[in-house]
């Protein structure tokens, strides 16, 4: 006999996981102040609200024996939202540390679950990009120096300069927007029946 029908599914983690990313982009991209408190305010939040997503998708969504994606991940975002919270670590060089290492850990975690289940998880694919963004994210950031500063004229609005830590709050922002547009669309896209396991797969953490 088939398995009833879940109310709560891995397309609405990917939805929530999605609006709370697009929150994030949102929040930078209108934001004049790109310094590292207010990059860490909103990292903080979004991995937060991530966080604790994860751990209600490990709880209503996952069976026995698949949790564990869902339950590393949410551990690293709740991580990282509470050294995010410590006001004496606002600084440029914590955020470029604190997000690197959440990027890259995040994405290797969420690499790897896909790519066990792309064979049986027909979801196991959005966690496969989604951890690949993650560990861009990490590359990219490696490669700008904190320490970065380059001066340039405006017409009108005089002398500005582009840090380090402008461009790396920047490109937390791009990476939001970009997995937010993806886990939109791949929680509205239509989904091929699966079983009841293979629905509940590590996969489902994307």
């Amino acid at each position: 006999m088939s398995a009833p029908a879940r109310t709560f599914t891995v397309r609405h983690i990917q939805l929530l996981r999605a609006l709370f990313a697009a929150a994030a982009a949102l929040m930078i991209t209108f934001s004049p102040d790109h310094s590292a408190a207010i990059g860490f305010s909103v990292f903080g939040g979004f991995v937060a609200a991530s966080g604790f997503i994860l751990i209600l998708g490990a709880w209503v969504v996952a069976s026995a024996g698949h949790r564990w994606p869902f339950i590393l991940l949410a551990a690293i975002d709740l991580a990282a939202a509470i050294v995010s919270g410590i006001p004496t670590w606002r600084n440029d060089s914590a955020f470029f540390i604190v997000v690197i290492i959440w990027a890259a850990a995040s994405g290797l975690v969420e690499l790897i679950a896909g790519l066990r289940e792309r064979r049986t998880d027909p979801a196991a694919k959005d966690a496969i990009v989604v951890g690949a963004l993650g560990l861009v994210l990490a590359v990219v950031l490696l490669l700008i120096p904190a320490n970065y500063a380059l001066q340039y004229v405006v017409p009108g609005a005089g002398e500005l300069t582009l840090t380090g830590i402008i461009l790396a709050v920047g490109m937390f922002g791009g990476y939001s927007a970009i997995v937010a547009v993806f886990l939109a669309i791949a929680g509205f896209s239509p989904r091929r029946s699966v079983t009841a396991q293979d629905s509940t797969t590590a996969g489902d953490a994307a």
